[in-house]
């Protein structure tokens, strides 16, 4: 049995007349000892499943079971013991009081539990110490940096024992420069077979030591698999996009008397946003416009979406013809009127893929990364 059973979850919220599904029906297991990275773009109900999962909120529809309980239906009061007992949460923000000293605010939420004075104080250095802080317990915490007061904020959950930790983007309020010393704790915590899952937009950090990686859009989980699976080989068009920071242009034509010289002033302040050399930026623009003259005859009846596509990730650089229909090669040398366009794209391409499924014809053209 899992440690965290998640089945059908919904959430929504009304604004205005408006009703918004962060989750739309989502099912979810966290074993123990796993560590799970939840991945995907802002919006798409991350921190909506760590709120539910750590019960700091209650699902609209649909059951949650930790270690074998059932909870969506559990009060406030008995929420409260759940989370002081079961579950560790650290946030974007630290939460530490500016008045108690760092050893304080590690033993405050044992108060809370009952727990004797010295406990609390033994279980607080111990927490230090694992973080690597058991020299600034005596600190307040506007004197120590980002990324110590957020290592504070990791001792405080792991001084309570939790069975699982709940990290909700805990670099994003850091200065780069601090964010390994917390990534480096929790990477250790997750070696030594503490139960996590984390929001994170540390995409290496992510691939390194989780056991699973959830790609979350639109209030459901997109897809999942290991690291491997979801930064090397993702099977679903959105994860592909996020992972390899694809920025993309599209435009449909579906004309020959489309506006070839407003395209091409769209495709270059694409190149400029991404601060693409002028030498891929002219490749790109050869490629395009040759790619148009062999699909020009059949325009009118088979529409062309042209997609440039870029990726940070790789540094690659992708021209997509996409149409309806099982149309033949069009870089195929029998249909060509010469051969003076196959080597124009030839020329300026690093690989040149077609392929004919699911009742499209797509051509991708890949145009490496020129200097000059």
């Amino acid at each position: 049995m899992a440690l965290v059973e998640l089945r059908n979850v919904s959430k929504f919220y009304h604004l205005g007349g408006e009703q918004i599904r962060a989750l739309d029906d989502l099912s979810l297991d966290i074993d123990a000892g796993e560590f799970i990275s939840i991945i995907g773009p802002s919006g798409s109900g991350k921190s909506t499943l760590m709120h539910i999962l750590g019960c700091l909120d209650t699902p609209t529809c649909g059951t949650i079971r930790l270690d074998g309980t059932e909870i969506q239906h559990a009060s406030r009061r008995q929420l409260a013991r759940i989370r002081n007992e079961k579950i560790g949460f650290v946030f974007q923000f630290f939460n530490l009081l500016p008045k108690l000293n760092v050893i304080q605010n590690v033993e405050l939420p044992m108060i809370y539990s009952g727990c004797s004075t010295r406990e609390r104080r033994d279980r607080a250095v111990a927490a230090l110490q694992l973080v690597g802080l058991e020299n600034r317990g005596k600190h307040r915490p506007m004197q120590l940096s980002g990324g110590q007061q957020q290592r504070v904020a990791i001792a405080r959950c792991l001084a309570m024992d939790p069975e699982v930790i709940l990290f909700d983007e805990p670099t994003s309020a850091l200065d780069p420069t601090m964010v390994s010393e917390v990534l480096s704790v929790i990477r250790r915590l997750a070696r030594d077979g503490m139960t996590m899952a984390i929001v994170t937009h540390e995409m290496a950090f992510a691939r390194d030591v989780s056991n699973r990686v959830l790609y979350m859009d639109e209030g459901v989980i997109y897809e999942e698999g290991t690291p491997q699976e979801i930064f090397d080989n993702p099977q679903r068009e959105k994860t592909r996009t996020f992972v390899n920071r694809i920025r993309a242009y599209t435009c449909r034509i579906d004309s020959p008397d489309f506006d070839l010289y407003a395209m091409n002033a769209r495709i270059e302040v694409f190149c400029e946003r991404h601060i693409l050399p002028r030498a891929t930026r002219h490749s790109l623009l050869l490629a395009v416009e040759e790619l148009l003259n062999l699909h020009m005859p059949d325009l009118r009846g088979a529409p062309l979406e042209l997609t440039v596509e870029y990726s940070e990730k790789s540094e690659t650089l992708e021209v997509i013809c996409e149409r309806l229909g099982n149309w033949a090669n069009p870089l195929e040398t029998e249909g060509l009127p010469d051969d003076l366009g196959l080597t124009l794209i030839t020329h300026v391409s690093e690989s040149i893929d077609y392929q004919v499924e699911n009742g499209k014809s797509r051509l991708t053209v890949r145009i490496g990364k020129r200097q000059g």
